[in-house]
């Protein structure tokens, strides 16, 4: 029998999605089967058997009051590490005992979250033990996200995690949050360079900046193999690290034929399930190029790729016909993010192009002039893209010492007057004030 009536949380199972409350009941049920075995073998959870059942009242409690029943009651965390855990308590804690504590703890996902089975038992069986057994597989950062435990029990899994599995805490607060990418060159024929590797390189560079917050606030890095952008990093990170060439697009024209003919499928046969009628490459590929870089002359597919953008429809569409070019690194953006201060941003490309190759000095030089930066003018919970836009990108190019190219610009200015900085000028203002009066004075 539930512990408490939750008629209104209910209501959230009653639609054809999956349902969280659903999920939760069935670890409830899970987890009081499961706790007679555990105390018989003489290794009794560490936590509350009711904490699911608490967490579903607590959360009715909160629809009917219309006010959430979690407060913040004070830091928590491991020693040493600044990061890593979000402390949370229950404001009715009598009411609701399973859940006085609810600390969430972020744990490091490897690079492209490659894990064995084992491993995956092994965080299952703690986090039941010490834990609510409550996960999100995994956040929108990329960390494995262990749901509800109590303060006394965060030393004991953060020494499981790193003396018996090997494995750290990821970020939390106002600092550099645990860096994400996508499979890249193990398994992606896209890949333009290996996200992996420089994901890995840079987490554990930084180990200080994701460990000790000392940042106006978030910091993220996600990495893209390619422009198809599989962990959305142009959207969701205020340093992206997108795939892209500097050289032609590869055409295999015999393979646009076989395309044209249909003897190849279209998107590598994804839309098998449904007869979309014969492959059109005119209307589902020419006519969709955004920059219009492409034509098709006498059976032969041309692309101009100097017009191209990189948008990777045509490659997806035909990836028999078509291969990303061979002279490959990456394009770095800046100042993505959520809506929090001043509405969601997408990225402002800084780097066009760049060789991503170890040691990465390039790339590290980049990221540690603009944390200089940031974390001298930036105010207290402003994101890097708010500081850029509160600045301007001109300053973004002066403290990075990168120069201005045609592609920072994202659209023509506003502003006809032209403001020249004296050293900018050859020869200085006061040279050109004497040529105009001369010209006056004629």
């Amino acid at each position: 029998m539930p512990k408490h009536e939750t008629p209104m949380v209910d209501q959230l199972e009653s639609g054809p999605w999956p349902s969280f409350v659903s999920e939760i009941k069935r670890q409830s049920e899970a987890r009081h089967q499961k706790a007679k075995e555990m105390e018989e073998a003489g290794k009794p959870y560490q936590i509350p058997v009711d904490v699911c059942d608490d967490l579903l009242g607590v959360l009715e409690m909160s629809f009917k009051d219309g006010t959430t029943h979690w407060k913040h009651g004070g830091i928590v965390g491991v020693f040493g590490y600044g990061g890593g855990v979000i402390g949370r308590y229950c404001d009715q804690p009598e009411m609701f005992p399973g859940v006085a504590h609810f600390h969430t703890m972020r744990v490091n996902q490897p690079a492209g979250k490659y894990y064995t089975t084992e491993y995956l038992r092994q965080i299952c069986d703690l986090w039941d033990f010490r834990g609510s057994g409550l996960t999100n597989m995994h956040g929108s950062t990329g960390d494995i996200v262990l749901l509800g435990t109590r303060t006394e029990q965060l030393e004991e899994i953060f020494g499981t995690l790193t003396h018996e599995m090997d494995q750290d805490l990821g970020g939390s607060g106002s600092n550099l949050r645990t860096p994400a990418c996508c499979l890249g060159e193990s398994r992606c024929e896209f890949a333009c360079y290996d996200t992996q590797e420089l994901c890995y390189q840079l987490t554990m560079e930084y180990q200080d900046e994701l460990h000790r917050p000392a940042f106006p606030y978030k910091f993220k890095f996600k990495f893209d193999g390619c422009p198809n952008g599989c962990v959305a990093s142009i959207a969701r990170s205020d340093m992206s690290f997108i795939g892209t060439w500097r050289d032609e697009i590869r055409i295999d024209q015999e393979a646009v034929a076989a395309y044209i003919g249909g003897e190849l499928k279209p998107n590598a046969g994804a839309h098998a399930s449904r007869d979309w009628g014969p492959f059109d490459i005119q209307k589902e590929v020419i006519d969709l190029c955004p920059s219009q870089c492409m034509r098709l002359e006498d059976g032969k597919l041309i692309i101009d790729n100097k017009e191209c953008v990189r948008c990777m429809h045509c490659i997806n569409t035909m990836p028999r016909a078509l291969r990303i070019g061979n002279d490959r690194g990456l394009s770095i953006l800046v100042g993505a993010k959520a809506p929090i201060l001043d509405g969601a941003q997408m990225g402002s490309l800084l780097v066009p192009f760049i060789k991503a190759e170890p040691p990465y000095d390039e790339i590290k030089e980049i990221i540690e002039n603009i944390w200089d930066w940031w974390m001298e003018e930036g105010k207290n919970r402003e994101r890097l893209g708010e500081l850029i836009k509160r600045q301007g990108f001109q300053k973004l190019l002066e403290v990075t010492g990168i120069k201005p190219v045609p592609q920072h610009v994202q659209e023509p200015r506003h502003n006809p007057y032209i403001f020249w900085k004296e050293e900018e000028v050859p020869g200085g203002w006061q040279r050109d004030i004497k040529e105009f009066r001369k010209l006056h004075q004629r």
